[in-house]
């Protein structure tokens, strides 16, 4: 499993371990991701993905998953959230039909 969010696209980053003694050596900045369950309104059901605690904030603060996925653009979604949007669209086209 890919170390990567599923709607930010936030993942591992690189830099150095440096001593006192200014020694360097190379280290990995790990993401804080989180298993969660966010409920969409829309269809009618949870839908389970693997957060950055920031995308967490950020979809709680635009009031749910489905304001969040359909007010980002596209282009800036990883691919489980365009999908997801993708759904989302369809749903409310077909609730507006």
């Amino acid at each position: 499993m890919a170390r990567r969010c599923d709607f930010t696209g936030k993942g591992v980053q690189t830099g150095n371990n440096v001593s006192h003694a200014n020694n360097r050596t190379r280290r990995r900045f790990l993401p804080n991701l989180q298993e969660t369950s966010l409920l969409s309104d829309v269809l009618g059901r949870t839908v389970q993905v693997r957060l950055s605690t920031r995308a967490i904030r950020t979809v709680e603060k635009r009031g749910g998953i489905d304001a969040y996925l359909l007010s980002t653009p596209a282009a800036k979604l990883g691919t489980k959230a365009r999908e997801l949007r993708r759904q989302i669209k369809k749903a409310q086209e077909k609730k507006a039909a």
